[in-house]
């Protein structure tokens, strides 16, 4: 597991670099912190890094936002905050996109628990430190 501090917003580019480096081929990361904790604002961070022009937003309402990386390869942005049933999760086709081979982000992953597969998923933490700062832990 690899701990990395954020003081600021400009110390996101290192950090989603190093959240990066460390996916070594897996696909989904899953994104858990509570409420405020900067989960959207790290996945736009991550974003850039892999290039992508378009607007990164949260998804809270579509569920799921697809992106561009630099060579035009599809990212996945979910956000499963509003979901009530797991159901919720099929009725779109969640299989399709996290068995895709491509980059997905997730947002409130323990809504869709047992969805996630055994293996092969980044867990992404956040914890608030203080107004500014971020303890990530990457695993």
């Amino acid at each position: 597991m690899e701990s990395i501090q954020v003081n600021s917003p400009g110390e996101l580019p290192e950090a989603a670099q190093a959240i990066l480096d460390n996916l070594r081929g897996r696909t989904l990361v899953a994104f858990r912190g509570p409420m405020g904790a900067g989960k959207t604002t790290l996945i736009r961070a991550l974003c850039d890094q892999l290039g992508v022009t378009d607007t990164v937003t949260s998804p809270t309402f579509a569920l799921i936002n697809e992106y561009k990386d630099a060579e035009g390869n599809p990212i996945y942005h979910f956000d499963f905050y509003r979901i009530e049933k797991l159901e919720e999760a099929f009725d779109f086709g969640y299989e399709e996109y996290f068995y895709s081979g491509h980059l997905c982000l997730v947002e409130w992953p323990e809504k869709i628990e047992p969805l996630l597969p055994e293996e092969g998923v980044m867990t992404v933490g956040i914890e608030i430190l203080d107004k500014e700062s971020r303890l990530i832990t990457v695993d």
